[in-house]
Parts: C-alpha cells; sequence; structure tokens
C-alpha cells in the first residue's frame, strides 16, 4: 500500500501523479491531488479546478476575478 502526501491514509488504490519538472506525489483521492495541486485564484483564493484565466503572469479562476484583480481584455474559456 502506499501513503497519501496530504492525507497520510494508507490505501491499496492509491495513485502517482508526476508534475512536468518535479518529482512523482502520491494520493488516495482526486480530493487530495486537487488539495495539493490545484493553482489558487490570486484575487478570491479559490482551488482552480477548470481552466481558470492567465493575465500579465498571475492566475485567476474566472474573468471577473482577474478583470477585479485590474486585468483588462480577458475572458472565460467558453
Amino acid at each position: 500500500m502506499a501513503q497519501c502526501e496530504v492525507c497520510g491514509n494508507d490505501y491499496d488504490k492509491a495513485f502517482r501523479v508526476t508534475v512536468s519538472g518535479g518529482d512523482p506525489r502520491t494520493f488516495d483521492s482526486f480530493e487530495c491531488a486537487i488539495h495539493a495541486l490545484a493553482p489558487v485564484c490570486e484575487y478570491c483564493s479559490v482551488k482552480v479546478i477548470g481552466h481558470g484565466v492567465e493575465a500579465d503572469g498571475h492566475f485567476y479562476c474566472c474573468a471577473h476575478c482577474a478583470t477585479m484583480a485590474g486585468a483588462e481584455g480577458v475572458a472565460d474559456r467558453a
């Protein structure tokens, strides 16, 4: 069994995720993987699970947050 790096659970169905240029990381659920790997909106601090919006080197959950943070000409991906 492998131990989840987030919650510490030993689980026979744990999986490993390797992010480009990084070491493999072990999780027991997608919930733990999201908690550890998902970026955070720089405006509202929500975990970005979808595409999000990148503007001027900053990452946001949506165009609304990007606009509220001062970005111009951004749109959600639809």
